[in-house]
């Protein structure tokens, strides 16, 4: 048995704007949460500094350019034997609510905390509850 395993980073940006947050919808055939609800984000390069590669998913994702505010939390688990996604959650700012969907994604929603809590997947409402998200002064 070989005790190789594969360690991914992936970034999320919790995008505010007038107290909404932006969440998009993954197209129904991904591999990985197809139909789902998230936030922007993706995964880290070799190479690239953290908040750098948020703003280059967010950017080729939903075509926003942010300000990244804070780091919310952090959290991991596993999607096999061998593979742990490590997520860190950034709070985002936006002056524009004009987006502009890549490929990876079929909707986007700007959601108030109660819209959040009924659109995202409910390990990710977990992890904003224990992590105080929909306790920032700036959400609606």
């Amino acid at each position: 048995m070989s005790n190789s395993f594969k360690i991914v980073v992936a970034l999320k940006g919790v995008i505010v704007n007038d107290g909404e947050v932006l969440i998009v919808q993954r197209i129904k055939d991904d591999e990985v949460g197809g139909g789902t609800w998230e936030c922007a984000g993706g995964k880290l390069e070799f190479g690239e500094a953290l908040e750098g590669s948020l703003l280059r998913e967010i950017k080729e994702e939903v075509d926003l350019d942010v300000v990244v505010e804070k780091l919310l939390y952090a959290t991991t688990f596993k999607t096999d034997l061998t593979r742990q996604v490590v997520i860190l959650t950034y709070l985002c700012s936006s002056s524009n609510r004009e987006v502009l969907l890549s490929e990876e994604h079929v909707d986007y929603e700007w959601a108030n905390k109660d819209q959040l809590k009924l659109r995202l997947p409910q390990e990710i409402v977990v992890d904003f509850e224990k992590n105080n998200v929909f306790s920032l002064d700036v959400l609606h």
